[in-house]
């Protein structure tokens, strides 16, 4: 199969594209360079690639695939916060228009990367993919626009399915340290300190990286007619857990750290626990194999193999600083498009 990953410079997508070449795809990627050079460890193998924004997409770019695993999105609640607008002109209206593109080409299976925190504040009860819809933050409402308007051009010849990943974490050659396992193994490693600003009683849903991408995997194969307009929670009831187990699960993980919980942040609204039973039905019992202390574990190896900084923790790996950086040094411009002729820029500076 002949496959589109959008966004393959990211923290998922540096992952996502060798699994679906393993798996026999051929694959090619479309990202803008946003986070090309948010490197950890040894850089991954290109595939071919589409150099565009993502707001910039032809029909002409999508022609010839059977498929599109649409990736690319400003990828957490701060960016979100950051300016929403921008957020919904690239999250929601440029996702659609892409979905509607793809359409227009022929491309027959469109993935879509969405999230479990569509359901918002949905207390300490299990949600399935019935459960209503409440999201709290532009990124969450982006998604839950983005499945709604896909849904409604989907026909027989265009089928979208809507995977809503639990809260990713794990290693990735392209490293995020703004989500919550990779920044609580992160703090550790450099302060001897798990530091939780929560109180520590939100329930998080986590799924590794590597999980998510061999669901997406198992997706892009399935028969249409069972999956077709479908929505599937990505995850396991295994990891469902609070802010404060996980920190708990660090400190187990990184030798000599303890748990601080300031609470200096307030009480987070965000609080869910996710039903996967339904994603266990369509893609096997097998397709989620990591569990919270394995990536603890995992990504404590790889801070110290790799040699993580605070410096590189707090601007490179970081989204949101990471963003502001490529704006102050005239990499991206107001409305976040990439320039050519950027200003030299010093690491982390």
């Amino acid at each position: 199969m002949r496959v589109l990953v959008t966004g393959h410079q990211g923290y998922l997508g540096s992952v996502m594209v060798p699994v679906l070449q393993e798996a026999g795809h051929e694959v090619v990627g479309l990202d803008s360079g946003l986070f090309s050079e948010c490197l950890f460890g040894p850089a991954p193998v290109e595939p071919p690639a589409i150099d565009v924004d993502l707001r910039d997409v032809t029909t002409a770019h999508l022609e010839g695939f059977d498929a599109v695993v649409h990736l690319g999105a400003l990828s957490n609640d701060p960016l979100g916060a950051l300016d929403p607008e921008i957020t919904y002109e690239i999250n929601h209206r440029a996702s659609v228009r892409l979905a509607r593109l793809a359409k227009d080409a022929g491309v027959r299976r469109f993935l879509y990367a969405s999230t479990c925190s569509v359901y918002g504040s949905a207390g300490t009860d299990l949600v399935t993919e019935q459960a209503p819809l409440r999201p709290l933050t532009p990124y969450a409402e982006s998604k839950v626009r983005v499945e709604a308007d896909v849904a409604a051009i989907a026909d027989s010849g265009f089928s979208p399915v809507f995977l809503r990943n639990a809260t990713a974490f794990g290693f990735s050659p392209r490293l995020r340290a703004d989500i919550v396992l990779n920044n609580l193994v992160a703090s550790a490693v450099l302060t001897g300190r798990v530091r939780v600003l929560s109180d520590g009683t939100p329930w998080r849903p986590l799924v590794h990286a590597r999980d998510i991408a061999a669901v997406f995997g198992r997706a892009l194969v399935a028969p249409i007619d069972r999956v077709h307009c479908a929505a599937y929670n990505v995850g396991t009831e295994t990891n469902n857990v609070t802010v404060a187990q996980i920190a708990d699960a660090v400190a187990e993980a990184v030798p000599g750290s303890e748990v601080v919980i300031t609470g200096e942040s307030g009480p987070d609204p965000r609080s869910y626990r996710v039903d996967f039973s339904s994603m266990r039905t369509a893609f096997g019992d097998d397709a989620v194999r990591w569990t919270v202390p394995e990536g603890a574990a995992e990504l404590y190896s790889a801070y110290l193999a790799y040699g993580m900084t605070g410096d590189a923790f707090a601007h490179r790996y970081t989204r949101l600083a990471h963003l502001e950086k490529l704006r102050k040094h005239g990499l991206v411009d107001g409305t976040l498009r990439v320039q050519r002729d950027p200003q030299p820029v010093t690491p982390g500076g």
